[in-house]
């Protein structure tokens, strides 16, 4: 065993750099949370700091604001998941069934471009094409015959706008996964349906969906605990008074707290129980798959 260890000592140094980074920036800060169980204070530090318990948590739970705030936040997300997990799915599907491969891959290219750029980038240039007097569907439903409608400060449609550009800016990346699993099934799976007869669309549904039903599975696992993580540099610069009541979710609400009003310890025990509510979602899910499939993470 340690020879083969031995063997393979250059993979292991190339994979150094990421042991790194995941001690430094995601297992050395859990130090921090330390700070959701003290009256933190930045000049005595974590080590000087009065422990109080649960103090932080009790008013977590009895407080005005963070109701309303994981509502919003588990409906944000719920909307995500429910229709931009089979977005990917379907756009796999789509592309994958284009027999021309130069238009494969420029349709391909266009659709994950959006995932490498920024929500600053993206914030701006939705609110410019979303614009109420100056935005480009705006002018369109007034070219039709309609109202200006003003989307990002509606509360009745700020979420499907939330929903709408996520979609469209992940939709291509994440259907990535789901191309390589169907580039992995077996051709000769496709030739059988052939000669018994089958369209396209029974192709589809009898052969690749069963194919790559465990990377479905997995990736709904993953997915689960996205319920309650929400994306915060979307919705922080896409946020404003006007919609508060129906935009403001966990990550915002923490930032205020923890940033702008620098309540440390609050908003270190509103990210904590976020954490927890999240491992909480991925065991559950890993829980059910493992009842209803062989396909399971742990």
């Amino acid at each position: 065993m340690l020879r083969r260890y031995y063997a393979n000592r250059y993979f292991f140094l190339m994979l150094l750099p990421v042991i790194v980074y995941f001690a430094v920036f995601h297992y050395t800060p859990i130090y921090g949370v330390l700070m959701a169980f003290q009256d933190y204070k930045i000049l005595k530090g974590i080590s000087g700091s009065t422990f109080v318990g649960f103090k932080y948590f009790r008013e977590l739970f009895s407080g005005l604001y963070f109701v309303p705030v994981l509502k919003n936040t588990l409906i944000i997300n719920a909307y995500k998941l429910i229709f931009g997990f089979p977005a990917p799915i379907v756009l796999a599907l789509l592309i994958n069934e284009v027999m021309r491969p130069a238009f494969k891959k420029l349709v391909q290219t266009i659709s994950y471009l959006p995932y490498f750029l920024s929500w600053i980038v993206l914030s701006g240039i939705f609110i410019e094409i979303l614009s109420p007097s100056r935005g480009m569907i705006n002018i369109m439903l007034m070219q039709l015959g309609f109202k200006p409608i003003f989307f990002l400060a509606s509360t009745d449609w700020f979420r499907t706008v939330l929903v709408s550009t996520e979609i469209w800016k992940g939709i291509g990346f994440s259907a990535i996964i789901y191309l390589a699993a169907i580039a992995g099934i077996n051709p000769d799976m496709y030739e059988a349906g052939d000669v018994d007869g089958i369209s396209r669309l029974q192709k589809i549904w009898y052969i690749t969906l069963p194919s790559i039903s465990p990377v479905i599975v997995i990736m709904i696992i993953l997915t689960s605990g996205s319920i309650i993580n929400d994306d915060f540099d979307q919705i922080f610069n896409l946020l404003n008074p006007n919609v508060s009541s129906v935009g403001e979710v966990i990550s915002t609400y923490t930032y205020v707290e923890g940033i702008s009003k620098m309540n440390y310890s609050y908003a270190a025990a509103v990210g904590l129980f976020k954490n927890v509510v999240a491992l909480i979602m991925v065991i559950t899910a890993n829980f059910i798959a493992r009842k209803f499939s062989d396909h399971t993470i742990f």
